[in-house]
Formats: C-alpha cells, sequence, structure tokens
C-alpha cells in the first residue's frame, strides 16, 4: 500500500496512534474502537491488521496478504457481524448453520460489498444480535496454528449486541489469549459492553466527521452526487451511517416535511402535525425519527445562529422560517428544548412507544411559543 492510512477520513489521531503501535512493536491484545456509526472504524481496523503483518513481512512468505485482509479471509481475519436466528437454531447451532439459503446468500453478498467499500455497512434483515454461537466459533479459528501470520485478528463489528452469555463467552477469550491473536470489538455505544471487557482493551474514540469529509466518502465510496452530498452533510451529525439513511429516505423530503412539523407544532395545531408525522413515520420508524429529531435541532440551533447574524446556516432554503421565528419571538431561551429533544432521541432505543415520543416532541414545540405566565 501507498499509505497504509490513505483514504480513511477524519481520523488522523486514531491513525498517528496505531501506526504509532505498529513502529514500535507494542501491540495490546485487544482494541475497543468506539465512536458514531459510519466514522471508519473497521475501515482502520482492517488497515490496522494489514500494517501488522506488513510491519514484519515486508511483503514476503504471505503471498497477497493485503488482499485477503481486505476479504476478511481466515486464517487472517475473523470477522463477526449480526446475523439472524435461523429457523429450529439453538445456542449449540453454528451461527449459518441454521440460516436460509436466501439468508447465507444475503450474507455473501453484503460481504462481497463491504470488501469492494470499507465504509458499508452490512444489513440483513432481522440482524438484530451477535450471536453466543459466533462467539463460540472464535475458539476454532484460534486453534490453528499459523506460525506464519505473524498478527491474525478477531474483529467484531457491531460489538454491543452481544447479549449477556456471548459477552461472557468472549471475555474468557480475552482473558487469555494466544500469542499473535488481535481482538478489535467496533462500537457505537461502548457503555453497552460490561466493564470487565471494556477494561480489558485499548480504547480508541472516533471522532464524528466533518462535513466535507462526509461529503468526500458519499462521493468517493458510494458514488453520490456532489451537490446532494454537500447539502446533507451537515445534518448527518458526522456519521456517514446517518447521511446514507437521510439520501434513502428522501432527504428533501425529510427537511421540508420538519418544517411543517414545525409550524404546525408552533401554532398548536396537533392533528396537523401528528399527520405530518404520520406521513414520513412508516418502515425503519426509529431512525426515521431520530433523523427529524436531528433536523428539528438544527433547525433551533439556526435560530440562535439568525439571531446573532453568525451565518453559515443549514436550513437556507428556509432562511424566511428563522427569521419570522426571531420577530415574533426575540427572546426565547432554547437551549433546554434542544437538551429535551436530544434525549427523547436517546430514550428511542429503550424501545419507548413511539407514538408516545412523537406527542411529547409536538408539545414542547408547543410549550416553547406559548406566552409566558405572569
Amino acid at each position: 500500500m501507498k499509505n497504509n492510512w490513505e483514504g480513511i477520513y477524519g481520523q488522523d489521531l486514531v491513525t498517528t496512534n496505531l501506526e504509532q503501535l505498529v513502529r514500535n512493536s507494542s501491540i495490546p491484545h485487544a482494541f475497543l474502537f468506539y465512536g458514531p456509526s459510519g466514522t471508519g472504524k473497521e475501515f482502520a481496523a482492517i488497515r490496522f491488521a494489514q500494517s501488522l503483518n506488513l510491519s514484519i513481512l515486508k511483503n514476503n512468505n504471505v503471498p497477497n496478504l493485503v488482499e485477503q485482509i481486505q476479504k476478511f479471509s481466515e486464517p487472517y481475519i475473523k470477522y463477526i457481524v449480526p446475523l439472524p436466528r435461523g429457523k429450529n437454531e439453538t445456542d449449540s447451532s453454528g451461527p449459518f448453520e441454521k440460516l436460509s439459503s436466501e439468508e447465507n446468500e444475503m450474507y455473501w453478498e453484503e460481504l462481497s460489498k463491504k470488501e469492494i467499500n470499507p465504509y458499508y455497512k452490512i444489513q440483513i434483515p432481522k440482524a438484530n444480535q451477535i450471536k453466543i454461537s459466533s462467539i463460540r466459533d472464535i475458539n476454532k479459528f484460534l486453534s490453528f496454528d499459523y506460525s506464519d501470520i505473524p498478527y491474525r485478528i478477531v474483529l467484531i463489528s457491531d460489538a454491543h449486541l452481544m447479549n449477556e452469555s456471548a459477552q461472557n463467552a468472549l471475555l474468557k477469550n480475552l482473558e487469555e489469549p494466544p500469542e499473535g491473536i488481535i481482538f478489535i470489538l467496533c462500537t457505537a455505544y461502548p457503555n453497552q459492553l460490561r466493564e470487565t471487557i471494556r477494561s480489558r482493551c485499548w480504547m480508541l474514540p472516533f471522532q464524528p466527521l466533518s462535513e466535507i469529509d462526509i461529503k468526500n466518502v458519499l462521493v468517493n465510496y458510494f458514488g453520490k452526487e456532489k451537490e446532494i452530498s454537500r447539502q446533507v452533510a451537515p445534518f448527518s451529525g458526522g456519521s456517514v451511517t446517518t447521511a446514507l439513511e437521510l439520501l434513502e429516505q428522501d432527504f428533501e423530503e425529510i427537511r421540508d416535511k420538519t418544517i411543517f412539523i414545525l409550524r404546525y407544532s408552533f401554532g398548536r395545531k396537533y392533528h396537523s402535525a401528528l399527520n405530518e408525522f404520520a406521513g414520513i413515520l412508516k418502515e425503519n420508524s426509529d431512525e426515521t425519527l431520530k433523523l427529524i429529531i436531528q433536523m428539528i435541532i438544527i433547525w433551533l440551533t439556526d435560530v440562535q445562529r439568525f439571531k446573532y447574524s453568525s451565518g453559515g446556516y443549514y436550513f437556507v432554503k428556509h432562511i424566511e422560517t428563522l427569521e419570522k421565528f426571531n420577530a415574533r419571538f426575540p427572546d426565547i431561551e432554547l437551549q433546554k428544548i434542544i437538551f429535551k429533544l436530544d434525549r427523547l432521541a436517546s430514550s428511542l432505543k429503550n424501545n419507548i412507544n413511539i407514538n408516545l415520543i412523537v406527542l411529547n416532541i409536538i408539545y414542547e414545540l408547543a410549550d416553547l411559543t406559548m406566552p409566558a405566565k405572569k
């Protein structure tokens, strides 16, 4: 590789730290790469695995090593992802054993996309958990002796989706790892992992990507148009995953719908506001609602920018709404409602009724423009 870290956007501190470890040959046996989804955690893990081996082998002894790691090929790398549960599957079944032929075929198709595009996130319907059988399968990977490969990698995607049993099984591997085996856990939610797992890992935080980095990833890795990539980047929260969700769900429609939700909520037209939500909360409602909440927060932030003439507005197409709001409500304090909306977005992962959250959003916005009680 011309540059081991070329193509990884916005994570210079991470790649510098990893490169330093490679140069010093001081390699922890387990890592926890954590940060927002779609910030390059698995991409960095792949490049790290390649760099570790190349630093010793100098491209000799192991033909096509870089390519084999890029393809997630065993015995170089054991790649574990959430999988659906098969019909009549038990914990003693192999991770793929009870999957249907369609599910197996889909997995390999998704893996092929990941090989080509390291920012691609594998998506399989009903794959909402990392099975204990996938973790137990690590033992087979560890049992074979490949002394000609200096470092072999166990890479766990969405590690927070391991249940208690799976985490306990992994912990046994982390306590006494074999020589030359490196565990890399990737997650957006490190606090959902047991402290005993986190304490055994060298933790590396990944930062949200800048708007320009989001745009470049969308254009260079996903072939999106430059203009729409530029427009969606500010609403992504620094996450390629979120940016892609916005594009897939018609970003411009959601942006325009957000304005109607704000308008009706501020005017206490509750039924109309509910109808606007209903019009876009269909499939993947949790994710769509997160996007809407994020857009509302950005609009409120734009209100503050407009108030102080600081520029850099995200809702450029709706600048008149910012002007009218500030003219009617010049003294409103917005930080409290931004905090409340952020908490409502976080509560989605607790399986709270989505209609209840929608009502809370509408009433919080309506309350914002209520006359102050004397």
